[in-house]
Formats: C-alpha cells, sequence, structure tokens
C-alpha cells in the first residue's frame, strides 16, 4: 500500500478516540451569517458545543478556499495552496465538517466540493473565517456529548489538527453511543475503521461528518487518483457486515487532489492510505 513519508515520528496510537453520547439532527443555516457562526448556533440550539455535519446543495459567498498543494519548504510532507477567493454565490455540491475548539474558540475543518459563479467546477478546504452563507440551507448533523474535537499540535505531520478529546457532558439530548474518531497518516481508511469496530465490539456503524485527506485514490469504479496530496470529505458511509459475515467498510467519498483534479466514489477496501488525517464520528449501531 502506498504511505508518505512524515516529517515527525510516528506516533504510536494510530488511532485517537474518545467514547460518548451523541444525536443526528438536522438544521437550516439561515443566511447572512459566517459558516462558522451558523453551524455554531445550529448545535447550540440542540444544547451540543460541537459535532460534525454533512451537506449537499448550498450557497456561500462571501466564501474563501486552499487547496491541497506540495510543500515549499519540506517541513510538511504537503501543504495548502493560496487563497482563492471567488466572486459572486458559490453554489456547493457536497461538503462535510468538523466543529470543534481551536485555541479556545469555535472552528471548523470543512471539505468540500462546489460550482463558482464563473461555472468553474473545484474543491478544497473553505476557510471558516472568510466564509458567509448566502442563501438559507440545510445540513445533517450530529452532535456529540461527552467528547469534542479540539486543534492540538501534531508532532507525526507538523500540523495543528483535529482529534478528539474527553468533554464535560452538556446534558444535551443524546439517543446513541457514539466514538469520535482520527485516524493517523499511512494507514488504510477502511482496514483502520474495521479493525477499530472489531476491537470494540461493534457490529454495525455509521459514519458521520468525514474530513481528511488520503493519499491518491482508487475507487470500485475503477477510477484512480493519482496525485498523492488531496482533501476530502466522506458522503456516506457504513460498516456492517459483509458477504463474507465479516465487517467491511463502505466508504463513499469525493476529493480535490492538488492538481485540481475532482473525483467521487467509493473507496476500495484496503487501498486507501490517510495522508494526513482523518475526522469523523461512528454511531454505533449495534
Amino acid at each position: 500500500m502506498r504511505s508518505i513519508t512524515q516529517p515527525g515520528a510516528p506516533i504510536a496510537e494510530r488511532i485517537q478516540w474518545v467514547e460518548a453520547r451523541g444525536r443526528a439532527f438536522s438544521f437550516t443555516l439561515p443566511a447572512g451569517l459566517p459558516l462558522l457562526e451558523a453551524a455554531r448556533r445550529g448545535f447550540a440550539a440542540e444544547g451540543f458545543a460541537g459535532g460534525v455535519l454533512n451537506f449537499r446543495h448550498g450557497a456561500l459567498g462571501p466564501f474563501a478556499y486552499v487547496m491541497p498543494a506540495l510543500s515549499k519548504t519540506g517541513e510538511n510532507a504537503a501543504f495548502y495552496s493560496d487563497t482563492y477567493r471567488p466572486g459572486g454565490v458559490t453554489r456547493t455540491k457536497l461538503g462535510s465538517m468538523t466543529l470543534g475548539m481551536r485555541d479556545g474558540v469555535p472552528f471548523f475543518h470543512c471539505h468540500g466540493l462546489w460550482t463558482e459563479a464563473d461555472g468553474k467546477a473545484s474543491g478544497g478546504h473553505m476557510l471558516p473565517d472568510e466564509t458567509v452563507v448566502a442563501e438559507p440551507f440545510e445540513v445533517e448533523a450530529f452532535g456529540l456529548d461527552g467528547a469534542m474535537f479540539a486543534a492540538e499540535s501534531d508532532p507525526e505531520t507538523n500540523f495543528k489538527l483535529f482529534g478528539p478529546v474527553a468533554a464535560a457532558s452538556s446534558g444535551a439530548r443524546t439517543t446513541a453511543s457514539a466514538f469520535a474518531l482520527r485516524l493517523r497518516p499511512n494507514q488504510d481508511f477502511a482496514g483502520s475503521l474495521e479493525d477499530f469496530c472489531r476491537t470494540h465490539g461493534i457490529a454495525r456503524a455509521k459514519i458521520h461528518g468525514g474530513v481528511g485527506s488520503t493519499i491518491g485514490a482508487r475507487f470500485s469504479h475503477g477510477g484512480v487518483t493519482e496525485p498523492f496530496a488531496t482533501e476530502l470529505a466522506v458522503t456516506a458511509g457504513l460498516i456492517a457486515p459483509g458477504h463474507s459475515g465479516a465487517i467491511e467498510a463502505a466508504l463513499d467519498v469525493a476529493l480535490v487532489d492538488y492538481t485540481g483534479g475532482l473525483a467521487e466514489g467509493r473507496l476500495v477496501r484496503g487501498d486507501n492510505p490517510v495522508l494526513m488525517t482523518m475526522e469523523l464520528v461512528l454511531e454505533a449501531l449495534d
């Protein structure tokens, strides 16, 4: 399987995780608010400080983003492009967000695909301090109680990245057992989730959120993304027994690579290693 040399030594714990409680719900992001504040208010209205969400058709403007890029300094295995600020209203096709805390204030990590006002199809990493909701749109959220995502310096990748940490209960109403996860680099996305579920006695689980990167991509429809640096959003994910009875992860994703190439589809199990990180929530179904 492909791998990338990171600037720091691998950390022994390859999956960072916290068990918590949670609940799925939906809400509408109001127009005129920064995307970060609109998301924060939606979670807060349900009693949650954070969690993850997914969305399809939305409208953003002003809007700013970066794409994956090669590292210019060698201090990281890959880096970000310059900032793009398309004019007019950008129409999202899909997106996935992790809402947590960074430096003591709310922050998000959000990837998606979209079409800009001039018709250009693109994707990448939305910037929370320069992205505004242009028109109301609905999101599907999963709030966490007893855990949260917090940005911490990661010596392995030399980035400041979201990872799950234990948090005091807010008393929010919850309906499900959940695990907040961060996968570290150079491990197969599907395989690591399958191993995690087997280890923790989880027979079936639904993925909520899902923001991160893989080293290129190999899809079940035969498509291949060769450029190694990507920004990826999970569009649907389920872990359940396959035909053999063994647990299998079905992971539908969308991504942009560092050349601007876009791709969507189901990832091949066993051949899609994590590049920098992968944040998500597993809702235990059985």
